[in-house]
């Protein structure tokens, strides 16, 4: 047996990669994964754009690059906070990452130290929890209202426990959709000014909005040790595998150095195809495209859990992104729905592993953004069947 290093016993394999497994098999319905749609990708001016890069500067698009990243890249991304968000962001402080997933894993070999507090969203990312995983620290899970985290316990957290990090996804929350108001964002904020701590705001589905009004990031109201992240990955394809981090200038040489013994620096080639794409393609157009599918998707899903799903069962409407968030009654196991709906050839993701204090054990995240209409429609209505059985064969609230 080899010698394991200690760290790997914290880190949890992936749940959702493991139900994706389950998922496979073409007869079940699946709303566990957080994909984007495939029929939106933009593969034809993609093609278009990989066949201009390597016609018109091939080499160098097959050449290493630097770790920053692309320069023409980092400028897009610059000008693109500045149009929609109205912040003023040196590309110099911009670095490209393989995904915000490598973004998370870079801040964590920057800041993190065994044993270090690190306050986490209830629910949160199981991503960023695996990531943050690998680094031994302790974390802190702070319960998410309407809207946005509790701020007494934050504080506490951030203050009182002095934590090292605090990561949020304030727009369409993973897994819950929660999107936090302005007011909860001035008051993270203002417990972030009097902290000590580092914040990490990823915003990989901000750009997925629906209906309502844009949010200013949180990173907007502080001068301090803030990490804006952003992706690629649900604007234009995952498998570009492209994404960012936005770090002050003291901060950045050391993000470099941690990515260059990583990975020396992301695909030029990929980079640059990108660049191109954005170039000769109108990318907001592109979104608009998105939001519309992926909001009348959203809505399907909701009418019909509220025609197909017993009353006393509860789901967040948000106004963007890919998940609801679906809690069942007092006493039931999302896990044994789980099992009941695989039997129906439907399949979600327990709420349990987004949290990091043992909870979740009654709620359930459902993804909408891949999944036809009529699979939708189905798949909640054998998601209805089963909660039926699990009503009845448990003590759970009676069914209405």
């Amino acid at each position: 047996m080899p010698a394991f290093a200690k760290r790997m016993s914290q880190v949890r394999r992936s749940f959702i990669r493991e139900i994706l497994k389950v998922t496979a098999d073409p007869s079940i319905i699946s709303f566990a994964g957080g994909l984007p749609k495939p029929d939106l990708f933009p593969t034809g001016p993609m093609a278009d754009a990989a066949a201009r890069v390597l016609a018109e500067n091939g080499a160098a698009a097959l050449q290493y690059s630097v770790t920053e990243g692309e320069p023409a890249l980092r400028e897009w991304i610059a000008a693109r906070y500045k149009t929609k968000k109205g912040m003023d962001i040196d590309p110099a402080n911009v670095l490209i990452t393989n995904g915000s997933q490598q973004s998370l894993d870079l801040l964590g070999k920057v800041f993190l130290d065994p044993g270090d507090v690190v306050a986490v969203e209830l629910p949160g990312y199981i991503g960023a929890i695996q990531a943050f995983s690998v680094f031994e620290p302790a974390f802190a899970g702070v319960p998410l209202t309407p809207a946005g985290p509790d701020i007494d316990r934050l504080t506490d957290v951030l203050v009182g426990q002095k934590a090292k990090m605090f990561y949020a996804v304030p727009n369409f929350q993973n897994p819950s959709g929660l999107t936090y108001s302005l007011e909860a964002r001035r008051a993270v904020a203002e417990v972030l000014r009097v902290s000590d701590a580092v914040f990490v705001e990823d915003d990989p589905y901000g750009e997925l909005r629906f209906f309502g009004e844009p949010q200013p990031p949180v990173s907007a109201f502080l001068t301090g040790d803030a990490y804006m992240l952003g992706t690629f990955s649900k604007i234009a394809a995952p498998g570009l595998r492209l994404g960012w981090i936005v770090a002050n200038k003291e901060s950045l040489p050391k993000l470099v150095t941690a990515k260059q013994a990583s990975d020396l620096h992301c695909s030029t080639f990929v980079q640059r195809v990108l660049i191109d794409y954005l170039a000769h393609n109108d990318l907001d157009a592109h979104i608009a495209t998105i939001r519309k599918v992926y909001g009348e998707q959203r809505d399907l899903m909701v009418s019909r859990i509220k025609a197909e799903f017993p009353a006393e069962v509860v789901c967040t409407e948000p106004e963007g992104g890919m998940f609801l968030w679906v809690t069942l009654p007092e006493g039931c196991s999302a896990f044994a729905l789980f099992d009941l709906c695989i039997k129906e050839k439907v399949a979600f993701v327990p709420g349990g592993p987004f949290f990091v204090d043992g909870g979740g054990a009654r709620e359930m995240r459902l993804n909408f953004s891949n999944a036809e209409p009529e699979r939708i429609a189905e798949g909640i209505a054998r998601m209805g069947r089963a909660i039926k059985k699990l009503l009845a064969q448990t003590s759970c609230a009676a069914v209405a």
